[in-house]
């Protein structure tokens, strides 16, 4: 098996977040949601301790809470993704490479992760006039990691960084959610996702053998596991009007039951001084501080990134990323993530 950590592995220049504009209170959220979808959905009233059980104060998306109102099909779907995303898309690349010290022609490689729409020309194209993104810059859309992708997306990053020593990587993940949200399409999934969901993005300033970033965070290699027979747990169906959200009950006790044999097998005997997690519910990070072994509490970070941005999807774990950076926690990470397939995604982190 290949080392976690080698010295020509890249480092961590800058990373940096952004939500769009418009902030949704969870009451206000629990209040529209009953007003759309009680009359509709019989079980609604049933479920509705999940809005307040969500750990989940505020989310942010890039519609306006009015938007919701009505039905909307691919087309206004796609373009409120293609609009709001490329705005997120300018808004975190920019941050990033401002803090890195660097200009947007200066990056060699773009990688961007989305699962919450689909647009081509894709998004680092969409903006790569405004952010002014070098015509030979190589472009790697990653679609479909779903909940993962904030960790496989900075694999990949990684990865394409150490095979290419000294050129600048950037690695966006962005995801709009709650555009998704759908009145034709009523399940029980669909009512914990619109409880759950926002809208975000994270991007990751990489670069591998370059002498003056030795004292950077340095990336590890990426792991994966993915258990077979579980392609139900999570993801997404292509449907007339949208995609619907496939998002299974048992995902918390699954993690419980099953997460610790798998961490084993991709890093036995690997020593980590704190987990950068995926919040994906307030009943997840219980079930992972359990199968961690982790006192009650430790994954405060991540309970605050949920309480203030909800579920995000792929950059939720980078927001978790950059308040552990911030916070000024040293030694061993690892950055963890669950998504569809239904797969673990795992990276070590070094800070010194």
């Amino acid at each position: 098996m290949i080392p976690w950590t080698e010295d020509d592995r890249p480092r961590l220049l800058s990373i940096a977040t952004a939500v769009p504009p418009n902030l949704l209170r969870q009451d206000d959220i629990v209040t529209e949601s009953r007003a759309l979808l009680q009359s509709r959905f019989s079980q609604f009233d049933r479920l509705a301790p999940a809005f307040q059980n969500a750990g989940i104060d505020t989310r942010h998306s890039v519609v306006p809470l009015d938007w919701f109102r009505q039905p909307h099909g691919w087309v206004d779907r796609t373009r409120a993704y293609a609009e709001g995303a490329a705005a997120l898309f300018r808004d975190a690349a920019g941050l990033a490479l401002d803090q890195a010290g660097l200009r947007a022609d200066q990056v060699d490689i773009i990688v961007t992760v989305s699962s919450t729409g689909i647009v081509t020309p894709t998004l680092e194209a969409l903006t790569a006039h405004d952010l002014g993104f070098r015509a030979d810059a190589m472009r790697v859309p990653v679609f479909g990691l779903g909940c993962a992708g904030g960790v496989s997306g900075l694999s990949i990053a990684a990865d394409l960084a150490t095979a290419r020593p000294g050129a600048v990587v950037l690695m966006v993940a962005v995801e709009t959610c709650t555009v998704l949200f759908r009145l034709d399409r009523l399940a029980k999934a669909d009512i914990i996702a619109t409880a759950l969901f926002g809208d975000g993005a994270a991007a990751v300033v990489l670069r591998a053998s370059h002498g003056a970033d030795d004292a950077r965070p340095r990336i590890g290699r990426g792991r994966q596991h993915m258990w077979p027979d579980t392609l139900g747990i999570m993801g997404w169906t292509v449907e007339e009007t949208g995609l619907g959200v496939v998002f299974d009950r048992s995902i918390p006790g699954f993690a419980e039951a099953e997460l610790r044999t798998a961490l084993d097998g991709l890093i036995p005997d690997h020593p980590v001084d704190r987990h950068v997690c995926h919040p994906g519910g307030a009943k997840v990070i219980t079930a992972l501080e359990t199968t961690l072994s982790l006192p009650e509490g430790s994954l405060d970070i991540e309970r605050r990134v949920l309480a203030q941005n909800g579920n995000m999807s792929a950059p939720t774990v980078l927001f978790v990323l950059e308040q552990v950076l911030r916070a000024g926690t040293r030694g061993s990470l690892l950055a963890m993530a669950l998504g569809p397939g239904f797969t673990l995604s795992v990276l070590p982190i070094t800070v010194q």
